[in-house]
């Protein structure tokens, strides 16, 4: 597994974080991470093809693209090497793994390649301080014709807004902050790096869409 240099304050917040949690991570997510499966259906993988998560976690998103996608390669970064011990005991010989802040990894070091076909952020940026930056990377590691796709928790206008407080009281407690803006920045980015952007709204305003396509 190759490391890349990160903020070790961080990667050590993140690791404290899911130093516990990484063992019972997957079976409770799955009750609110939604979009997850339904990114992952629309990548529109080919036998050949690169895919580069940021912030891969316990591996779960590559081992769903591996399997639903035959043929791809897998590639993860995580900043936590809690989560990436997980990772690498899903993925085995299927993914390569690599310790580093998204917001600043040098893909060619790190992966022995510079662009990638498919670029994945699955409820990542709500958890990166820098998520602008590390949107904006992400965006540059695509390959030509490569695309960007994004899912992360929405605006949740469809609930009740004592409900949306209680989400984002909770979601507090685990570094949690959606990103609301997400569709203007990314479309600030589509526009800077030449980028087709397409979004879609989950039901309620749960969760948000975004590909950006070079």
């Amino acid at each position: 597994m190759a490391t890349a240099p990160h903020r070790p304050d961080h990667g050590a917040l993140m690791d404290q974080v899911y130093r516990g949690q990484r063992h019972i991570y997957d079976l409770t997510r799955k009750y609110y991470l939604f979009g997850r499966d339904r990114l992952i259906r629309e990548l529109d993988g080919r036998p050949g093809m690169a895919a580069l998560e940021l912030g891969c976690g316990t591996g779960r998103n590559l081992r769903l693209i591996s399997s639903s996608w035959p043929g791809m390669h897998c590639f993860g970064l995580d900043i936590s090497s809690e989560m990436l011990k997980n990772a690498r005991k899903r993925l085995g010989t299927t993914g390569t793994l690599a310790l580093g802040d998204a917001t600043s990894f040098d893909a060619p070091a790190l992966f022995g390649r510079a662009g990638f076909d498919r670029v994945v952020l699955s409820y990542a940026l709500s958890m990166i301080p820098d998520w602008q930056a590390a949107l904006t990377r992400a965006g540059a590691a695509l390959a030509p014709g490569g695309s960007l796709h994004v899912v992360d928790f929405g605006d949740c206008d469809g609930l009740p807004a004592p409900l949306r407080r209680l989400l984002d009281a909770w979601l507090a407690r685990f570094h949690v902050s959606p990103r609301r803006d997400l569709p203007e920045v990314a479309e600030r980015l589509a526009r800077a790096q030449g980028l087709r952007m397409h979004v879609l709204r989950g039901p309620l305003g749960y969760y948000q869409l975004v590909r950006l396509t070079r």
